[in-house]
């Protein structure tokens, strides 16, 4: 049939450019640290705020989601990005903070509506057996787009390596943030997405809001969300640590941007790596999930071991921040950090996707298990933007983020072994029961 614009893969992938253009090019302002200003307050304060709103609106996005379809859900909250880095240049000239404070929250707001489109789509337009390539394939597209802004910051701040990011650079990110944004208008409504043997997307209809609000408040009683949220918790938890502090105050931007190059990099490795072992054919999807969260584990606690020894030599911001050129060889040992830091958190997340994967695969019951996600993990990040907002001890910082990654692996290892080697379809079925239902007593 060729290359079809409605089929599967090619929707998973333009979404994967959108978020290259907005997340991703979002993630390579906000992995500089402060979002490329002197003075990180605003941006924390911002971030907090951010994270807040994602939690709120991730949660419900999904009762959105279902009602508007991915076309406008997305739309409306990839306009969000060009708003808040609009703010942050603005800031650079009027140091008001309360406009990009109020982006923040407005970005919050959009970024779960987006999250949430986007993972319905990406766990629910495979087949089982090629879900976690589907994601490795979005991991890398979105993530290019914070290696392309972390370049392009890079080569247009390299002789000012201790100021503030230019006009040019939030210009520019500006603009590919608007193109990214105008693409949802492309996308295809889910019921016309087919595969190539002529399978349609699984989506089963809510005709009430009210059935959708009870169905994501029952996200709370299942327990194999329960066994994630631990997980959920701690997967966005770092980026503060990581940013902040690793990135943002040991290294000036210059340097920042470098390392954020080679940091989203990784990510792309790490996801695309992992993906293959998770549809590795021949094995049984549960001792999949049990390889995939052994790997996670081991790769995991060796590497905040590691930064365990790098945060032990510098306790508290340095008066000048560390630039690649003065440091040499001693530049490669944090570098080398940072990179694992990019492709830990890469499996991590593919590993959260996938397993909620193996749970269903109808497009409507997934974008509750994304939105409850992307609520339960913004909710952490919310938390810890607050905690390096109001100067928590980078040790202490540390010490939590390992401390919620170690914490989350029984749930993970009580879900894994719990895997079916066929998504479930007790969701759906309900879905389709309670639809019927529903119209039942409409038409009496």
């Amino acid at each position: 049939m060729g290359i079809r614009w409605n089929s599967p893969l090619i929707q998973v992938l333009a979404v994967g450019f959108i978020c290259f253009c907005c997340p991703g090019i979002f993630n390579a302002l906000s992995s500089i640290g402060g979002g490329g200003q002197i003075d990180s307050d605003v941006d924390e304060n911002a971030n907090s705020a951010l994270y807040a709103c994602f939690s709120i609106f991730g949660l419900f996005a999904g009762a959105i989601h279902n009602k508007l379809g991915p076309k406008w859900t997305i739309l409306i909250g990839s306009l969000a990005y060009p708003l808040y880095a609009g703010s942050l240049l603005a800031y650079n000239h009027t140091k008001l903070g309360a406009f990009t404070i109020a982006a923040g929250a407005i970005l919050g707001a959009g970024a779960g509506l987006l999250w949430t489109a986007q993972g319905a789509m990406m766990m629910a337009y495979p087949h089982e057996e090629d879900k976690g390539k589907y994601i490795g394939y979005f991991w890398a597209i979105f993530n290019m787009g914070a290696v392309l802004g972390s370049v392009i910051a890079f080569g247009l701040n390299f002789h000012e390596p201790q100021g503030n990011l230019s006009d040019v650079t939030y210009g520019v990110f500006i603009g590919l943030m608007v193109c990214g944004s105008l693409t949802a208008l492309s996308l295809a409504r889910p019921h016309n997405v087919v595969h190539n043997n002529g399978d349609h997307i699984r989506i089963q209809p809510y005709p009430k809001w009210s059935r959708e609000i009870l169905a994501i408040l029952k996200l709370f009683l299942d327990w194999r969300m329960l066994a994630l949220t631990p997980m959920f918790l701690s997967s966005n938890w770092f980026y503060s640590y990581q940013f902040s502090v690793v990135n943002g105050a040991y290294f000036n931007n210059r340097t920042a941007a470098l390392n954020n190059i080679l940091y989203w990099g990784c990510q792309i490795f790490g996801s695309w790596s992992f993906a293959r072992i998770l549809d590795k054919k021949g094995i049984t999807r549960r001792k999949r999930a049990l390889i995939g969260l052994s790997i996670v584990a081991v790769a995991f606690i060796a590497t905040w071991i590691g930064g365990i020894f790098f945060q032990l030599t510098f306790m508290t911001k340095p008066k000048v921040r560390q630039d690649f050129a003065d440091m040499k060889g001693s530049y490669i040992g944090p570098l080398i950090l940072y990179m694992l830091y990019g492709a830990n958190d890469a499996a991590w997340q593919t590993y959260c996707y996938w397993l909620m994967g193996t749970l269903s695969n109808d497009a409507t019951v997934l974008s509750r298990y994304a939105g409850y996600y992307k609520g339960v993990q913004s909710a952490g990040a919310a938390v810890a933007w607050r905690l390096n907002g109001v100067g928590t001890a980078y040790m202490t910082q540390l010490i939590i983020c390992f401390a919620l990654l170690v914490a989350s692996l029984p749930g993970a290892l009580f879900f894994a072994l719990r895997v079916k080697d066929h998504s479930g379809d007790d969701d759906s079925s309900e879905a389709v029961h309670e639809s019927k239902m529903e119209l039942e007593s409409k038409s009496s």
